[in-house]
């Protein structure tokens, strides 16, 4: 491996600029390639960003043997096909949330990660900010005791136009994959996965959830209250409540520059703030994970990435929502 890690970037969307962006501000990645599914949409892309290479098709970026790591930035339909494409090819993979459709789907990633001895990693960018990781520090520190309830809440106003990749079935939109994961996430890394899941949901006229409700019920009593919509604005906000204070999360909570601790007789303010716009401690962390040789981030471990699956999985049973070709 060279000095700089040189990343591959797959799709051309706003997550795609944003985290190429984000990029740019470390001296030791190299974005050496982009791949779409049309070349004119990939050397726009290159254009943009002084890429070297262009690609028209997604085989075409995962055979370059000079790219040590792909991201994957497709809607959530096409995770699957392209994170496989990209560790067949035996490339390292960085794959955006939610890490799949479905359940399946992501042990099969695992799986084949783990069979290839290639590394994969779900873009749960979240997991890695300083603040979010100074909140576990805290929690395990015992700073609010034992914790019993978290609260977090995703809500985008729209309005979504019907044809929006957040209300297409084909591109399995709807609040949940999008947003909801945001909360779910949250919830599990505070608390672990849930014993019972109750879910319920308004949907929109094509069959995606407009606005979903989730209860958590952990062992030992805790609960996770947690809401995602894609038509209702909220303050991005969360809280993590345990048996002797609590820790309020800035907004917004996935990517907080600060985190207060509330306590019976005090309050402290912890400032924690993110570098550019975020992503790059997960890029950070993908870098480090390939210079030491591991598969899996302990930051965003695969059976993380597994147990927050299955319960958008129980979501959407819960809630009636099916993706095509499930």
């Amino acid at each position: 491996m060279t000095d700089k890690i040189r990343w591959g970037i797959l799709a051309t969307g706003g997550i795609a600029a944003t985290f190429t962006r984000d990029l740019a501000t470390l001296p030791d990645a190299e974005v050496a390639a982009v791949g779409s599914r049309s070349i004119e949409s990939a050397t726009r892309f290159a254009d943009q960003f002084g890429i070297p290479r262009a690609y028209g098709s997604w085989a075409e970026l995962a055979a370059d043997d000079s790219i040590d790591v792909v991201y994957v930035a497709t809607p959530h339909n096409a995770h699957h096909e392209a994170a496989k494409l990209c560790l067949d090819a035996g490339k390292a993979v960085l794959c955006e949330k939610a890490f799949t459709v479905n359940l399946a789907q992501a042990r099969e990633l695992v799986e084949l990660a783990r069979t290839n001895n290639v590394f994969l990693m779900e873009a749960m960018w979240m997991r890695t900010i300083p603040a979010i990781r100074r909140m576990t520090e805290l929690i395990a520190d015992g700073a609010i005791g034992e914790v019993r309830t978290v609260s977090a809440n995703f809500g985008l106003m729209g309005p979504f136009d019907a044809d929006h990749r957040l209300r297409s079935p084909e591109l399995a939109g709807g609040a949940l994959l999008d947003l909801g994961v945001y909360p779910v996430s949250l919830a599990q890394l505070v608390l672990g996965p849930p014993r019972s899941i109750t879910a319920t949901a308004r949907l929109t006229p094509e069959g995606v959830d407009e606005t979903t409700g989730i209860l958590l019920d952990h062992d030992g009593g805790a609960m996770a209250n947690l809401s995602c919509s894609i038509s209702a604005g909220a303050p991005m906000t969360a809280l993590i409540s345990g048996s002797t204070g609590w820790i309020d999360l800035g907004e917004p909570f996935f990517r907080p520059k600060s985190l207060i601790v509330n306590r019976r007789d005090s309050v402290e303010t912890f400032d924690v703030p993110h570098t550019a716009q975020g992503m790059v401690h997960e890029a950070v962390e993908v870098m480090r994970c390939l210079r030491d040789g591991e598969l899996e981030s302990p930051l965003v471990p695969w059976q993380a990435s597994l147990d927050v699956m299955a319960t958008l999985d129980e979501v959407r049973r819960q809630i009636g929502v099916v993706y095509p070709g499930e």
